[in-house]
């Protein structure tokens, strides 16, 4: 049977082989099982069942084959056919199957459901707000929010759903990308919370090739800031980014409370400051939003219209779970299973070959 698409490579993950081979990442059940059957030179054949319970984006698959392949007992005794990263699943749809020598396999459970877990709840985290935002630029920004060492992996698994960028290099190593980002607070900082200077000194840095955007909000004024970096920086401004905080109404505001939540990034703040670089000729400057960011609240802004051209999400595209499991359904050829389980075979699954 020929793929249909093409996987990534494994030495791509860059994986620590001997220790996932060795268990030293599985539950210590599964090694104690394993380290049974092979004391008792028991080899049963069974066929392994994958599947997760909710409608979500696959994400991780590449990856769980890859462990499979490299750290197995025996990759080429085994049959494994699966679905793709990317691909949409129904609750208790089979993603997975692995047949052959359980014992050949056993230590590795933990490890490739593990996998599977975290990169779908990101890809499916990311679709969701990627559908809300009807097709605007979504920027995956959550790698202040967790470990480094999740980051290409879930870098990779927002890429596929969908993200346009993302903020780190490593994030974006496994499709050959780079980090994006903006003029920081940081550098802001650096200038004596001069916004116009840092940005000017920052385009004189930059890569022509490189969208220059601005983060407004560090004086509390993002309309009066975002006409001063326009002026100052002209066509070279790709876009400004507002990221007033959660608990502080913008200073533009501060005469039109009363009949809205004036706090943080909302739909007024935006306006006022599209109109502004409207009706200074900034027209080609984009508006890039962050903070709090959720697919409720992206879908409220899409709803009313608001003039966004990106959306910068960060904290909840890493939380909730979509936990998988593993199940042997099938022992020598014959149904054997735990009682509510049983296979359910998918003509979806390609075999990995």
């Amino acid at each position: 049977m020929t793929a249909s698409r093409k996987r990534l490579d494994p030495a791509v993950f860059e994986l620590p082989v001997e220790k996932i081979r060795d268990g030293y990442y599985t539950d210590a059940y599964f090694n104690h099982a394993r380290a049974a059957l092979l004391a008792d030179g028991r080899h049963p054949r069974v066929l392994m069942q994958v599947f997760q319970k909710k409608r979500a984006i696959l994400g991780g698959m590449d990856e769980a084959i890859a462990i499979l392949r490299l750290c197995s007992d025996g990759w080429d005794d085994l049959v494994v056919s699966a679905l793709y990263d990317g691909d949409p699943v129904e609750p208790w749809e089979t993603v997975l199957t692995i047949e052959g020598d359980y014992t050949s396999f056993a230590h590795l459970e933990t490890v490739y459901l593990g996998v599977l877990a975290r990169r779908t709840l990101i890809s499916t985290n990311v679709r969701r707000v990627v559908e809300a935002a009807g097709g605007k630029e979504i920027l995956y920004f959550p790698a202040r929010h967790d470990h480094h060492r999740v980051q290409t992996g879930d870098g990779y698994a927002a890429h596929i759903a969908g993200a346009i960028g993302v903020s780190t290099d490593a994030q974006a190593s496994w499709w050959g990308g780079r980090g994006i980002g903006t003029v920081p607070h940081a550098l802001i900082a650096a200038y004596e919370g001069d916004t116009v200077l840092a940005a000017r000194r920052f385009v004189e840095w930059a890569p022509s090739d490189m969208n220059v955007v601005v983060l407004v909000d560090f004086e509390n004024d993002s309309v009066k800031t975002s006409l001063d970096v326009a002026r100052a920086l002209g066509t070279r401004l790709w876009g400004v980014r507002l990221d007033t905080a959660s608990d502080l109404v913008d200073r533009s505001l501060w005469d039109e409370m009363g009949d809205f939540d004036p706090r943080g990034v909302n739909q007024r703040l935006v306006r006022k400051v599209r109109a502004a670089l409207d009706d200074e000729g900034f027209g080609h400057v984009r508006i890039v939003v962050s903070g709090g960011f959720t697919v409720e609240k992206i879908r409220s802004f899409e709803e009313r219209g608001v003039p966004v051209d990106a959306y910068g999400v960060g904290s909840s595209l890493i939380r909730g779970e979509n936990d998988f499991t593993a199940d042997v359904v099938m022992t020598e050829g014959k149904p054997c299973s735990k009682i509510g389980r049983r296979l359910r075979r998918s003509p979806r699954l390609e075999l990995v070959g």
